[in-house]
Formats: structure tokens, C-alpha cells, sequence
């Protein structure tokens, strides 16, 4: 009788799926990866009329419009750096442009279009 109930226990655990902690993290992990990948992704960000603004930032998700500058976006997105940025990359429809912020003190700020990636750069 105890060799029956054994037999039946070890059975059920092998048909029930048991996962060890490192199988769940590693399956837990590449959901993670490919909601981000997801999100992210270019088609998303223009269905969303957004431009999304990545650094030491306090807002990442910047509401799009007609007259959003870049130095509005970076104003609107509350940069936090203790540091000024050495770089700027603008990410639009897979290209990318490189801006210093000193052309931003200069005034040549540029206009930006639903979709786009600012990258502030320290």
C-alpha cells in the first residue's frame, strides 16, 4: 500500500509542471524583455503620439504636439542629472541625430514628431 501511494505521489508530481526557481526567473525575465521590446518599438510609439525621453529624468513619456521643441521636451521630462549632458541623440524612424547642448544654448533647437527618442546623454 505505501509502495501504491508513493508510486502515486511521485507520478502526480511529474505530470504536475514543477518548475525550479531559476527555470520561473529565466521564463519570468524573457516576459520582462519582450513586454520592454514591445513597448519600445517604433510602430507603438507612433500610435501613441509620444515622444519618450530616456536619462536621468523625472518624466520619460512626453505628451506630443505640433510645437514640441526639443528643449521643451527636455524641460517637460524635468532632467535630474547633477551634471550637464555631454550628448543628445534623437532617435527617429531608426536614424539617429546628434546634437551638443550647446547648440541648444545657441538657440538651434529643432521641432520633434510623434514616435521620437531622446537619448540625454552624461
Amino acid at each position: 500500500m505505501k509502495r501504491l501511494v508513493a508510486g502515486l505521489l511521485l507520478f502526480a508530481v511529474s505530470i504536475s509542471g514543477c518548475t525550479t526557481k531559476s527555470k520561473a526567473r529565466v521564463k519570468a525575465q524573457a516576459a520582462f524583455l519582450a513586454g520592454q521590446q514591445q513597448s519600445f518599438s517604433p510602430q507603438n510609439r507612433l500610435q501613441t503620439r509620444t515622444v519618450w525621453v530616456r536619462g536621468e529624468v523625472r518624466n520619460q513619456l512626453i505628451p506630443w504636439n505640433e510645437e514640441l521643441t526639443l528643449s521643451k521636451a527636455i524641460l517637460a521630462a524635468e532632467y535630474q542629472g547633477f551634471l550637464d549632458p555631454k550628448e543628445i541623440v534623437i532617435t527617429r524612424k531608426g536614424e539617429t541625430i546628434r546634437i551638443h547642448p550647446k547648440q541648444l544654448l545657441r538657440g538651434e533647437d529643432m521641432l520633434l514628431e510623434p514616435g521620437d527618442v531622446v537619448d540625454v546623454l552624461r
